[in-house]
């Protein structure tokens, strides 16, 4: 089994977690603090870890000067050499930041041309460059810099001297720190004949090496294919995450895990609440209690869970004044202002468990249960299944579904639940797990507000008969409108007025958006997934359209 089948990654920036950043640029064995952090990633459920920048740079790492060269605030190679070694000897894969868009102007490449203008041999490295007329940084010359950025100057990736540049550079570190993949930056902007050779080169040293790309949007499997790379960054997911939770809406998440089970089926997405660029997911939702909704969410649904160092403790971090400073802090064991060691503990049993259980870290996937507030799905592998539950709500709610195992084991809580018609009540902000087991020992004898085995068969139709709740549970994507019409009025369930403007489709992946106007508000347009648009909400225990046609 390759070490990414079950893997489960905590992300650290070195540069800030190793208070590196404004440090004197003297040469000091800093990155020996990540060997000390080995028995807390153990402890937390760690088997992979992903580095953000560790090479000589400008500044924050992004603005490489050296490719081989470890970073003087940081130490040595020989320093980084030893780190790589406790962390695989700990059973723990190393996976690196590769900055292959752009390089410092510090580089060695960049530094010659500025000193032998368009006679370099370099010259035909850096993209856009033009010897006609200078640039803002009093160079005699132009160039492009990374989003306008000249500090970060861009690589032409299709360049055959470029590429091979860059392939030694990353044979280098296989060889010398034994790595195990990379997590590769800005991948949308790096020519793709340059990721068909870095695949070729690096499964030629080991099938099981594994590259991971920086996206932010489009199609996925533009990058994400047996010709490229093996998975990107799923930031569909991070917004829906947050935006589901702060919206009291998992409509929106279930939306994008079952888009996504249809259209990159055979990929393992890299899954984030947050990381080096975003804000602190504690920083981000509206109430602290949804993070362990959150984290429940983010460590059982498809794909590859991601940790961003400290978050397991709760702890907050905005950007401020257009930097990502506060985003990148050093920590101290033992010392974490306002950790959440209860938000901790239940991390670290859902990390033990998703590297433990089959059916979490290859698991299919399947929607059992969906309201506004509540998310039920099911995960199975091997004959393994696994329902994770989920009440995003201030109050108890109910959930229901049918197993037909003896009984239903919670691996969070170690209670065990009768099987057959299920309801379970479930407290405020709170997870389940639920294996099915053939065991049906140690079930409560009376838990009626939490478990109900085998209801008996309605008397009556129950489209005409059963109680309000029994309608709430039909099937959670029924259409409440069949039709989208253009330039016609549509009122929101929230009382909002709205035009559509068109039904469009999204260039990468075809699919239908419904753009429509807010009719109070010229200013504001919206696109919805136009699934989602048609779909009914419940609202008080009942199913209502999202928009009615005026």
């Amino acid at each position: 089994m390759s070490f990414i089948d079950n893997a489960v990654f905590y992300h650290i920036y070195p540069l800030g977690f190793c208070g590196a950043l404004d440090a004197e640029r003297d040469c000091k064995n800093r990155i020996g603090k990540v060997a000390e952090w080995i028995p807390h990633l153990k402890e937390l459920g760690i088997n992979a870890l992903y580095l953000g920048p560790v090479f000589e740079s400008d500044y924050h790492g992004y603005d490489t000067a050296d490719y081989r060269t470890l970073d003087r605030r940081l130490g040595t190679n020989t320093d980084f050499k030893a780190v790589c070694r406790a962390l695989h000897d700990n059973g723990i894969a190393v996976v690196l930041d590769g900055v292959f868009n752009h390089v410092g102007r510090n580089s060695p490449q960049f530094l010659d041309i500025k000193q032998n203008g368009a006679s370099s041999p370099y010259a035909g490295w850096i993209k856009g460059i033009n010897f006609s007329y200078g640039n803002a940084m009093g160079d005699s010359f132009s160039y492009e810099g990374w989003n306008g950025h000249l500090n970060l100057v861009r690589l032409d990736t299709a360049n055959p001297a470029v590429a091979d540049f860059l392939i030694d550079i990353v044979k280098f570190w296989i060889s010398e720190f034994e790595i195990d993949g990379l997590r590769l930056d800005a991948a949308d902007c790096v020519d793709f004949s340059f990721w068909r050779r870095l695949h070729s080169e690096t499964k030629s040293i080991s099938p099981d090496f594994w590259l991971m790309g920086e996206i932010i949007h489009g199609d996925y499997t533009r990058w994400a294919n047996p010709e490229m790379l093996d998975s990107v960054t799923n930031y569909e997911c991070y917004k829906g995450i947050f935006s589901s939770h702060n919206d009291k809406n998992y409509f929106e998440i279930a939306h994008s895990i079952r888009r996504q089970k249809d259209i990159y089926r055979g990929i393992s997405l890299y899954n984030f609440v947050d990381n080096h660029d975003v804000n602190r997911i504690a920083s981000t939702v509206k109430r602290p209690e949804y993070l362990y909704t959150i984290y429940t969410l983010l460590l059982t649904m498809k794909g590859i869970p991601s940790i961003y160092y400290g978050s397991e403790w709760g702890i907050k971090g905005v950007k401020a004044n257009n930097s990502d400073l506060p985003l990148r802090p050093s920590l101290e064991l033992g010392a974490i202002d306002g950790a959440d060691e209860e938000l901790y503990r239940h991390i670290c049993r859902l990390c033990h468990l998703r590297t433990e259980m089959p059916a979490l870290y290859k698991g299919e996937y399947d929607e059992v249960y969906l309201r506004n507030e509540q998310y039920v799905f099911r995960r199975t592998r091997d004959g393994q299944a696994i329902y994770v539950c989920l009440n995003l709500s201030d109050r108890e709610a109910e959930v229901s579904f049918t197993s037909a195992c003896a009984s239903l084991l919670d691996l969070l809580s170690d209670k065990r639940y009768a099987a057959g018609n299920v309801r379970i009540t479930m407290p405020p902000f709170s997870s389940m797990l639920l294996l099915e087991t053939g065991d049906n020992s140690e079930i409560p004898a009376e838990k009626p507000t939490e478990v109900v085995s085998e209801a008996p068969a309605p008397t009556a139709s129950p489209e005409v008969d059963a109680p309000e709740k029994t309608k709430a549970s039909a099937k959670s994507t029924h259409l409440a409108v069949t039709e989208v019409i253009d330039h016609r009025r549509y009122r929101h369930y929230k009382g909002g007025m709205y035009e559509v403007v068109a039904v469009a489709k999204q260039t990468e992946t075809g699919e239908e958006l419904v753009v429509y106007r807010d009719l109070n508000d010229w200013s504001k347009a919206w696109a919805r997934p136009k699934e989602m648009f048609c779909e009914a909400v419940e609202v008080d225990g009942r199913l209502i359209p999202r928009f009615t046609l005026m």
